[in-house]
């Protein structure tokens, strides 16, 4: 069963109860920056559900308890990875306590499929930070046996609560695999040679007395020597953790071995609103320009075919405003609240004898929410055959609103406004509206937003008229001739620079008509 990345993603958002950015991209370890709170995890595509849920969880322990700060140099990192990772599996166990059962049956699966690779092998036979490292991971599964001084650093690392704690246990971890290792390698090495064989003593040589401080002082010399020699022709090799590299090894496994898959991750780019929005003054400054001197045949009759349609459309228009009438008289009398006061009513005491409501009534209103809507139109050559069709439920839409004292605004977006602009020298006029940067969406420079109509505006009427007027001009749509505005004709389909751009639309919105609850429709 494929992955889902964007599940995945939303299980680590949850467990690190932080809105963080999850990328899941074809890496061997997973990691995770501190600073700006992202969290990228390896494509684990060859594990299963059960075992990428642990990862996850693992990894976001990471992302919470591990500090950002260099470890300490005297203590392997291996074996700062054997008690971290105790420590903060402990943690998550602890905050989500439904988690454990993932770990187990997590590593239960690891285990059932000889991830560590142990076989036949003794695990008591290995050194005690591999052991440990296996019990805190698949000590369920094994049957682990440590001694009274095993047993005290397995409970210190279990003890861990601070990641100073976890490097304190790790310190004491290799201190022990160290002198074991020691101990082990000297009890296998072969003796010192006799000293008295390099003395260079005679037993029957005369003037013995003369020579005995010079052979004295030869043995001091030789033995200053030896108390250096023991150790530097040692050169013990640091213990290591080997089923840590082996974990870390088969979970490089997991990841996906496909080159050409690759997720890319880009961050939504801040546009100037400025040069984006085609204000709406501008627009019917340009619409009424055009059609100046138009022939008014055409324009008659488009007119009145708008006439027309206004007329047949308020039935279904005064049908949405009942509709929300009583949606808002409903949500009101939800939100009222009725509460008793310590003030008698006096109008009730005469009724004393048998009615116990003799204090006054307060009701409490909540305050309802201010609504809001921005109209996003698509004005692609797709949309030729129902772009009338379109601007008919626009309308009626629009005019409820009118009604029932609702802002609104109206964009259509397109790539043909900007891309007709041209210098004097002949040279197209590329519009920046973003700071170019590395890793963010490209936004085209032909992209624009044009307002065609808005609730601020007065003369609203003869602006839908303009709109009107402009969908009858559109190629196809219009048994007579009419000449289609420069820079208005349908273009391509700038959608993923809309969705952008109404990333700061909405609030802009939100913010200049103090709506609580808006809704962008296309």
């Amino acid at each position: 069963m494929p992955v889902n990345y964007e599940i995945k993603s939303q299980l680590a958002k949850l467990l690190a109860t932080e809105d963080l950015v999850v990328e899941h991209k074809n890496i061997d370890t997973a990691q995770f920056n501190v600073h700006t709170r992202v969290l990228t995890l390896p494509m684990w595509e060859k594990a299963s559900n059960q075992v990428y849920d642990m990862l996850v969880g693992h990894e976001v322990g990471h992302a919470l308890y591990t500090p950002d700060e260099d470890p300490p140099r005297d203590v392997p990192h291996q074996f700062i990875n054997v008690t971290e990772d105790a420590r903060i599996e402990k943690l998550m166990k602890r905050k989500y306590a439904g988690l454990s059962k993932t770990f187990f049956r997590g590593y239960q699966e690891l285990n059932d499929e000889d991830f560590f690779e142990l076989g036949e092998q003794d695990v008591n036979s290995m050194n005690l930070a591999d052991k440990a490292n296996l019990y805190f991971k698949i000590g369920n599964f094994l049957d682990i046996d440590f001694n009274y001084q095993e047993r005290q650093i397995i409970d210190t690392i279990s003890a861990a609560e601070t990641f100073d704690d976890a490097i304190d246990a790790a310190r004491l971890l290799y201190d022990f695999c160290k002198e074991k290792q020691k101990q082990e390698t000297q009890a296998i090495s072969p003796p010192s040679p006799a000293r008295d064989s390099i003395s260079g003593e005679s037993e029957d040589s005369e003037g013995s007395n003369e020579s005995e401080d010079g052979a004295d002082t030869e043995r001091d010399d030789q033995t200053e020597n030896s108390d250096h020699g023991d150790t530097d022709t040692l050169e013990l090799d640091d213990p290591g953790v080997s089923t840590d590299d082996l974990l870390q090894s088969k979970i490089k496994d997991l990841v996906s071995d496909n080159p050409n898959r690759e997720n890319i991750y880009l961050e939504v780019p801040k546009v100037n609103l400025d040069t984006v929005i085609i204000s709406n003054k501008e627009i019917h400054e340009h619409i009424d320009l055009a059609y100046a001197d138009h022939a008014n045949q055409e324009l008659c009759v488009s007119d009145s075919e708008y006439k027309k349609f206004k007329k047949s459309a308020q039935k279904e228009v005064n049908y949405l405003v009942k509709e929300f009438e009583c949606r808002k008289a409903a949500d009101s009398y939800a939100r009222a609240n009725t509460s008793r006061t310590g003030v008698l009513d006096t109008s009730k005491l005469h009724t004393y004898k048998y009615n116990e409501d003799l204090f006054k009534k307060v009701t409490t209103l909540s305050d309802g929410k201010n609504h809001g809507l921005v109209f996003v139109l698509d004005w692609s050559g797709s949309m030729s055959h129902v772009m009338k069709d379109t601007i008919k439920q626009l309308y009626n839409l629009i005019w409820f609103c009118k009604k029932v004292s609702i802002p609104f605004e109206v964009y259509a977006f397109t790539n043909e406004w900007n891309s007709c602009e041209w210098d004097d020298d002949g040279k197209r006029i590329i519009v920046d509206h973003y700071e170019v940067k590395e890793n963010l969406l490209s936004i085209d420079p032909a992209f624009g937003m044009m307002n065609f109509l808005s609730s601020k505006t007065k003369d609203i009427e003869s602006q839908m008229i303009n709109i009107w007027r402009l969908v009858d001009s559109l190629w196809g749509m219009y048994p007579y001739v009419m000449r289609t505005p420069k820079k208005m004709g349908l273009s391509g389909t700038p959608l993923n620079e809309a969705l952008v751009t109404l990333h700061q639309i909405l609030p802009q919105f939100q913010r200049e008509n103090n709506v609580q609850k808006f809704s962008a429709l296309s």
